[in-house]
């Protein structure tokens, strides 16, 4: 019996790194998995549908029977994420768990980043997250069950979390995802459904397009990870991703919801929720002379200069 037996999961990006990660964990679990990935390079470009229907083979293989099947198509497409709820219904007669983990990047500073870099990122990462979870609450709305155990998982990042310097289209599409997830928990909860997204550290083919130098450092502070080279690199494997997403797609995860897991290497971690921190207020509408001195005096004390960062060492750079 494992963790995830008898559950029906959706798997986008999952031809490759964090998403096969988890499609193989969702497997040995107990899970029966639908396998997306458009099989396309890093930015987006190209198609190839080999990936997924090599990871979806290899399971079965494995199994000894369908336990996965396999859809190359484009997850910001809405026809595919419609067609992948209906694969999971065809096949498995049922949908639990959606994990959206499909992404491109397409990095430059803000002043040197085309309109269709930003579309195209924008595009694959939030309509991406809406082709899927669209019909699946549907289906699961249908069902009429607040006891459902159904699950959204969806795929933030740091460098939205931070705000990393040369990736302005991916940042605002990431911080979209977290706003999107706590609408999802909110509007989704009487239907059994939670919401929650994931913060990942690993190496990836994404992350290896990215200068050693910009990448994220492993703590708030900046500072650099001295770990050993093996055990660097077992740190930075995506396996150790998936054990994570497989708790929160289980029947156990129900009392979360609209959260953020940040979760590399050993270390699992939790956001704070946004809120209100200080606040003053006034008698009367204030003007910009009588507003100054209060701002100052409430704000100035918690939020002068930038605040913590893993990119402070590309800022100093």
């Amino acid at each position: 019996m494992g963790i995830l037996d008898g559950r029906v999961a959706i798997i986008t990006g999952a031809g490759r790194g964090i998403g096969a990660s988890i499609a193989r964990l969702y497997v040995r679990e107990g899970a029966r998995v639908v396998i997306n990935d458009l099989g396309s390079a890093g930015d987006g470009s190209g198609a190839d549908t080999g990936p997924a229907q090599d990871i979806a083979a290899e399971l079965n293989q494995q199994a000894g029977e369908t336990v996965a099947v396999a859809d190359g198509g484009d997850v910001a497409d809405v026809e595919t994420g419609e067609r992948l709820v209906d694969l999971a219904l065809q096949n498995f007669s049922k949908l639990d768990v959606v994990v959206n983990v499909a992404g491109i990047l397409r990095d430059r500073m803000i002043f040197n980043l085309e309109e269709k870099d930003w579309d195209a990122v924008i595009r694959v990462h939030l309509k991406g997250h809406y082709s899927t979870i669209r019909p699946a609450s549907a289906y699961w709305r249908e069902q009429r069950n607040p006891d459902g155990h159904y699950r959204i998982i969806n795929f933030t990042s740091a460098s939205g979390l931070h705000g990393s310097p040369g990736q302005p289209n991916y940042g605002a599409a990431k911080m979209g995802v977290v706003g999107l997830t706590h609408s999802l928990a909110n509007g989704l909860a009487r239907y059994g459904v939670t919401a929650n997204a994931i913060a990942p550290g690993a190496a990836t083919r994404l992350t290896a397009t990215i200068p050693s130098d910009r990448r994220p450092t492993s703590s708030s502070n900046g500072e650099k990870d001295d770990s050993a080279p093996d055990l660097e690199e077992l740190r930075r494997s995506p396996d150790n991703i998936a054990p994570v997403v497989a708790y929160i797609g289980s029947e156990q995860s129900d009392w979360l919801s609209a959260r953020t897991i940040s979760t590399a290497g050993f270390h699992v971690g939790l956001y704070n929720t946004p809120e209100e921190i200080a606040a003053f207020d006034g008698d009367k509408p204030w003007d910009a002379a009588g507003l100054a001195p209060e701002f100052e005096r409430a704000f100035r004390p918690l939020a002068e200069g930038l605040p913590p960062s893993p990119f402070m060492s590309q800022l100093r750079a």
